[in-house]
């Protein structure tokens, strides 16, 4: 009797383990299941863009001077807990974290405005390669997506994963991003829905 709850007592404390090791990772993740691909992971988080460090091409423009298509681009910005700019912009006029104490890492994307570019109020206005940096550890925990990116504010778009680094090494599979609107600096506040296989 004794040696059944000595088995049950510590199959309860490696559970108890596993928990607390899935709970503590970053940003929001939550454990999947296994599929032909091996583990999925679901990794939810906001991105808040910082305006003032949009760069674009500026011979790809329209006669006001915004992005035509075809306009390449850079910009950067901030990685939030999933949930955190529901009411609030995640950035201050001046480029800096409206929540530093809050900030989960960095985002970088890279791409083209496409289409109405600049001047789309719908539809698909831009195609982008994202990159998530989770680390301080400049490329240590990583995720990259690839795809189109929607003007329409609260309708989600398809994307695929491409790689990443760290715990995402070998990361594969798609997620969704949604526009949540702008910020104070006119850039982009998104919420990102990432379903990760890892091989």
């Amino acid at each position: 009797m004794k040696s059944k709850l000595a088995i049950i007592a510590l199959i309860v404390g490696i559970v108890a383990l596993v928990g607390v090791g899935v709970a503590t990772v970053a940003p929001n993740v939550m454990a999947g299941n296994g599929n032909a691909h091996g583990k999925t992971q679901v990794v939810e988080f906001d991105v808040a863009e910082d305006m003032n460090r949009f760069i674009f091409d500026q011979d790809v423009t329209f006669d006001d001077g915004l992005p035509a298509d075809g306009s390449s681009f850079i910009t950067r910005g901030y990685l939030y807990e999933a949930g955190t700019l529901t009411d609030s912009d995640g950035v201050n006029p001046d480029g800096s974290p409206e929540y530093p104490e809050k900030v989960i890492g960095e985002w970088i994307c890279q791409g083209y405005m496409i289409n109405d570019a600049g001047h789309a109020t719908d539809g698909v206005w831009v195609f982008s390669t994202q990159f998530f940096q989770f680390s301080e550890e400049p490329g240590a925990e990583t995720i990259v997506t690839q795809g189109y990116e929607l003007a329409d504010v609260g309708v989600a778009i398809q994307r695929a994963i491409t790689g990443g680094t760290g715990e995402y090494d070998n990361a594969r599979g798609e997620g969704s991003q949604t526009l949540l609107g702008l910020n104070a600096t006119e850039g982009v506040n998104l919420r990102v829905k990432l379903e990760v296989n890892q091989q």
